[in-house]
């Protein structure tokens, strides 16, 4: 078999020409081996027409063995030379032929050094990118916390005007008045609950004495 990759023979068949190659040597041995067990049935259906023959089925098929080796080994010469005739004259793209989808390289020849140059430019192309696409990702990122601070300013401000109100409410306009207002009835409030635990305090103890 060819080592040669022929990739150019494969983009045109759609094959590379080995693996047809290949085939067709499968091909070839197994309908050999088929046509050797034909003969051989052949052969023992001769053989029972005559009772008194000595050669056992046993020693045919050591026969058919044989004989099938040889043939093998001839046949492997002569598709050694079919397969070379076949890769150079048959399965080959001469070196001049350009295929229809290459025309473009001809048109707009271009070498190895312009290649890479474009290589680079589009790997550089391929980071800015990705650095741009970052920045808008972050950027994006602080947007949402500002929404987020936004909304919380938002409701302290609603916690102040509500504050503003209730003061208003109570007759105290002055910011400072209203935080000591707000401040006593807090205490109050306070000092009702710890007198409202120890109320209850008192209730459980008495309940548990009973």
């Amino acid at each position: 078999m060819s080592v040669d990759p022929m990739a150019y023979e494969a983009q045109f068949f759609g094959f590379t020409p080995q693996t047809c190659m290949l085939r067709i040597y499968i091909a070839f041995q197994d309908y050999l081996f088929e046509m050797m067990l034909v003969v051989e049935s052949v052969i023992l259906k001769k053989l029972n027409a005559f009772p008194d023959c000595k050669i056992s089925p046993f020693q045919i098929r050591k026969s058919t063995e044989k004989f099938l080796l040889f043939m093998k080994e001839h046949f492997d010469k002569l598709f050694s030379k079919m397969e070379e005739v076949l890769l150079q004259l048959v399965l080959n793209i001469p070196k001049n032929v350009l295929l229809p989808e290459d025309k473009v390289q001809e048109q707009y020849p271009y070498t190895r050094e312009q290649f890479q140059a474009l290589q680079d430019e589009i790997r550089q192309l391929q980071q800015q990118y990705r650095a741009e696409a970052a920045a808008g990702q972050a950027l994006r990122a602080e947007l949402e916390e500002q929404k987020a601070v936004r909304a919380e300013l938002e409701k302290i401000l609603q916690w102040f005007d509500g504050l503003d109100n209730i003061c208003r409410e109570h007759g105290t306009s002055n910011f400072k008045e209203s935080f000591a207002f707000l401040t006593q009835n807090s205490k109050k409030l306070q000092d009702v609950l710890k007198d409202v635990e120890e109320k209850s305090k008192k209730i459980k103890k008495h309940e548990q004495l009973l």
